[in-house]
């Protein structure tokens, strides 16, 4: 057992001798068997135990156990209490999830705190195939078909190429004890019934369903290796240098809603608004400039919209507070700057970042602030007055663009300026204007 997990640790390079390492250990025959072959192996180890509260005395009973067997072994012990139903009711998220962020978190931090190189945690090779077949039964990609990976930061998994059954017969021959967590013996979560109900019977059809599963997984991890070689080079011919996402190149890919699967799930986006995209991709024959700035996706984190031959992705958060402007000066706007000055200079800017209007129509103090709905100027060079959201159509500019456009309005209400647009043909300088009000921002782009 010894040899065969530090051969496992040394080909996938997970541990260093003499650096600290920390085991997280609930009590259970796994990790038991992780911490004491971290110990026999030579490893500097601690051990991390957490208290989650969520089966009354049998959670007491296993961190009493987890506190006596550090104590009998010489090794430092760490504890942490949780109250998981609050922190699950908090969130708005399963007790299974709240437990999962609540200790991977604090392994981290604990990690940072004692110097430790990596969290050793016990998932073993029967762990891996039950993660495999969730998988395969919720539906996956080739990246669920890998089983669990020996290193993920800095968690780490010795003991991934040995199964529950080895570790057993380990803990059996030098007479160890372990604590059973009561709540995996009944089939009422997904796991579990792969783990009681599925497994026997796949090995009742091969004795062998469990390894040749594993080799699978390795297999699909090699094959992943080379799919991502692919992926990246695909993602580099269908991204535009703006960041945006080219229609048209995508379409020429071998298989477009894949390669958007693997684009758009790490923002966040879910399979199934990832198929409508794809759908709704592969349904534009051509690009359409009245239909595609409108309809928006979105993420817990991003906001998408199909734009004319390209998908645009924004990440949110972007918004920033007005600034009003009570006199000439330069103001922070975000991380952006506007400056106003005033002028004797009667040249009428050509530039989008510098707007020169007729000061002597203009109301102190001025606002700088998002486009609003109802939001109406006159354009220069027009009389009659517009809806900045028609405006904006008309040019082209997409839903993302237009929800953080700026506008400039004095202290009457009146929009002196659409930056990096147009400003308002009832402010224009004229062969009559005495003093010119100059507005300029560093970037147009906000």
């Amino acid at each position: 057992m010894l040899n065969k997990v530090s051969e496992y640790v040394r080909r996938n390079a997970l541990l260093t001798l003499g650096q600290k390492q920390l085991a997280a250990v609930s009590g259970g025959a796994d990790s038991v068997a992780l911490l004491l072959i971290l110990q026999q192996l030579g490893y500097r180890v601690e051990a991390v135990h957490c208290n989650f509260h969520l089966r009354g005395e049998e959670s007491n009973r296993d961190e009493q156990f987890v506190a006596e067997l550090c104590k009998h072994q010489g090794i430092e012990l760490h504890l942490i209490h949780f109250d998981t139903v609050a922190y699950a009711s908090l969130h708005k998220v399963s007790i299974e999830m709240a437990a999962r962020e609540l200790r991977y978190r604090y392994f981290e931090q604990l990690r940072q705190d004692i110097g430790a190189e990596n969290v050793c945690v016990a998932h073993h090779s029967d762990d891996a195939v039950e993660t495999l077949l969730m998988n395969l039964l919720r539906g996956t990609g080739i990246h669920g078909l890998t089983g669990i990976r020996p290193r993920n930061g800095h968690v780490v998994r010795p003991l991934l190429n040995v199964s529950r059954r080895d570790i057993e017969i380990f803990l059996d021959t030098i007479g160890q004890r372990y604590v059973t967590d009561s709540t995996n013996l009944q089939n009422d979560v997904l796991r579990n019934k792969i783990r009681l109900d599925l497994l026997p019977v796949l090995k009742s059809i091969n004795p062998k369903a469990s390894e040749n599963i594993c080799r699978t997984a390795r297999s699909m991890a090699e094959a992943e290796r080379v799919f991502e070689s692919a992926m990246e080079s695909a993602k580099s011919r269908v991204t535009r240098h703006d960041g945006s996402l080219d229609i048209g190149a995508i379409r020429q890919e071998p298989s477009p809603e894949y390669l958007l699967f693997e684009i758009l799930t790490p923002l966040g986006f879910s399979p199934d608004t990832v198929r409508q995209i794809a759908a709704r991709v592969d349904g534009l024959t051509a690009p359409r400039p009245d239909g595609d700035t409108g309809v928006l996706y979105s993420s817990a984190t991003h906001d998408l919209v199909i734009d004319r031959g390209s998908i645009v992705v924004e990440e949110r958060g972007r918004d920033v507070r007005p600034v009003v402007i009570p006199e000439p000066g330069t103001y922070a706007f975000g991380d952006r700057k506007v400056r106003v000055e005033l002028s004797s200079d009667v040249s009428v800017s050509r530039q989008a970042s510098l707007a020169t209007l007729d000061a002597d129509g203009v109301v102190f103090p001025l606002t700088v602030r998002a486009t609003r709905s109802g939001d109406r100027f006159v354009p220069f060079g027009m009389e009659g007055s517009r809806l900045v959201s028609d405006f904006l159509t008309d040019r082209k500019v997409n839903l993302l663009r237009k929800r953080r456009q700026l506008v400039v309005a004095d202290a009457s209400g009146r929009i002196l300026w659409l930056v990096g647009q147009r400003t308002d043909n009832r402010f224009r300088v004229t062969g009559a204007t005495r003093s010119v009000l100059r507005i300029t921002t560093d970037s147009t782009d906000y």
